[in-house]
């Protein structure tokens, strides 16, 4: 549902219809419609973004916003249901916002059959994209909840959102496996030293999630955390989607295994995709109702495209085709047109391309073998890889300036600094990846790195072939923080651990157009 008011009607005062809330009505609190999972804006931009909240029961989510955190200003926007159907979450896209400021909002429950009934509201806040040049933070992370390392209260639980909490980003870009729909949670795991992990454990994770009912489920155990539910509260998310919202590295040629009753792959991730879109405050697509590839500018200086790919990838298999056809899909037709308009019509400095797997990293698809990610091994450009050498190609030709790739999946930090002497496809202009992640799963890697684009490895934080799938507690969780300066668009890009300790950093010059 979008609400516009304008900036005028935003900050006038006096009352009216919008400006009055109905006193709750006085009665026990198990009474009253509650919000169960905290609340999260997204996809803000210069003038808005959106809310959301999940209700206990059918209601009507009830949305005040303000300026002041006092919510002295604050205006009552028309309430919107949440009714099982979509599991009592309710989104809202609120436009229409002052550029650059400090936007408030509260959200509370009316129940459905009882207008005087309404439960307790839960604020939260997130700040507008900038119309002028001022600087600009984020962060960014992946994988959630994998490898069966889940929320364990004696550990601090999901601790490293509440180190990203601390810097106070504009927002927060989450590369993909927000949860582990394939990964059951037990309630202990013994480890390597002989101590036990113990996890708050959910009926709905002890099993892979099959039902639109489990997926939801390993969405709402991921927000039973406190740092998380208080991160979200603080900063907006500019979520995307990987393989494990489903299940592992599927494709349409995926074998399910035993644990699978549900064989259809198709059926699992329509109702995995129904799941990610409830649970997150995304801008929903009018002309492709689904889609998660989108682009959100954020200022002068920051356009962010997020692409998605598992949706129109073809099947993972040798991934060595010499001519680009469905066999090599990965982005697909329509959104490599998609991104190559965007990249074109962009004007922010910093155009940073979301990708939810590494360009060049050898990531296998086991047992039997084939590509799950991009890379194939060495060059020539084979398979998936035209789709990249066709990107980075037009890149160059456009001229396009200030592009850097993000992305996650791999479970370790890594900045690669790609450079066509040194590549096998030398067709595109310099350009630097950075990888993060896991935010809290297991530690793996470092994998293999393909020649074709010619990265190099400027940094790599991984625990090494004989140390893999460390728990959270070993440290090393890790996440990215950019910060762009307003006055000069120079883009500090610094690798952290958990712990917030900086472990990597470099600056790069804008590049003027």
């Amino acid at each position: 549902m979008n609400i516009k008011f304008s900036r005028r009607r935003f900050l006038a005062t006096g009352a009216g219809v919008l400006g009055t809330v109905a006193m709750p009505y006085l009665s026990r609190a198990a009474d009253r419609p509650a919000v169960t999972h905290g609340v999260q804006s997204g996809d803000v931009t210069v003038n808005g973004g959106m809310v959301w909240a999940r209700a206990d029961r059918p209601a009507q989510m009830l949305v005040e916003v303000a300026t002041t955190e006092s919510f002295r200003d604050a205006r009552a926007l028309p309430p919107i249901a949440a009714l099982p159907e979509s599991d009592f979450t309710a989104k809202m896209l609120i436009e229409n916002l002052p550029a650059s400021q400090d936007i408030f909002y509260r959200i509370r429950f009316r129940d459905l059959s009882h207008s005087a009934i309404e439960g307790e509201p839960v604020t939260g806040r997130f700040r507008t994209a900038p119309a002028d040049r001022r600087d600009v933070s984020f962060v960014w992370g992946g994988d959630v909840a994998g490898q069966g390392w889940g929320i364990n209260p004696d550990d601090g639980g999901m601790f490293t959102f509440s180190a990203m909490r601390k810097h106070r980003p504009d927002f927060f870009l989450h590369s993909g496996d927000t949860i582990y729909a394939d990964g059951p949670i037990v309630s202990e795991v013994k480890l390597a030293d002989g101590k036990i992990w113990k996890n708050v454990t959910i009926p709905e994770k002890a099993k892979v999630a099959e039902t639109l009912d489990e997926y939801r489920a390993a969405h709402k155990y991921n927000l039973t955390d406190e740092n998380l539910r208080a991160f979200n509260a603080e900063v907006p998310i500019f979520v995307q989607w990987d393989d494990h919202e489903v299940t592992n590295n599927w494709s349409l040629s995926k074998e399910l295994p035993a644990a699978y009753k549900e064989r259809d792959i198709s059926l699992l991730a329509a109702r995995a995709g129904r799941a990610f879109h409830e649970m997150y405050p995304m801008r929903e697509s009018i002309a492709e109702p689904g889609r998660v590839y989108r682009q959100i500018s954020y200022g002068p200086h920051l356009d962010v495209f997020v692409l998605d790919e598992r949706s129109y990838r073809g099947p993972n298999g040798p991934n060595l085709e010499t001519a680009y056809g469905p066999a090599s899909y990965f982005l697909g037709p329509d959104q490599i047109a998609w991104l190559k308009r965007g990249l074109l019509n962009s004007r922010a400095t910093w155009k940073v391309i979301a990708s939810d797997m590494p360009l060049s990293l050898v990531v296998s698809d086991t047992p039997k073998g084939g590509s799950e990610a991009i890379a194939q091994g060495d060059g020539p450009v084979r398979g998936r890889e035209l789709e990249i050498a066709d990107i980075l190609r037009f890149i160059k030709m456009a001229p396009i300036s200030n592009t850097v790739w993000l992305t996650a999946d791999v479970h370790y930090a890594a900045a690669h600094y790609y450079d066509p002497n040194k590549a096998q496809f030398q067709e595109f202009e310099p350009f630097w990846e950075f990888v993060s992640g896991p935010l809290h799963a297991g530690t793996f890697g470092p994998n293999a790195l393909d020649n074709t684009f010619g990265p190099e490895v400027r940094f790599v934080k991984a625990p090494g072939k004989d140390s893999q799938n460390l728990p959270p507690s070993a440290g090393m969780q890790f996440f990215g923080h950019v910060k762009i300066d307003g006055a000069s668009g120079q883009m500090t890009v610094t690798l952290r651990d958990r712990a917030d300790v900086a472990l990597w950093s470099t600056t790069l010059d804008p590049k003027q157009a």
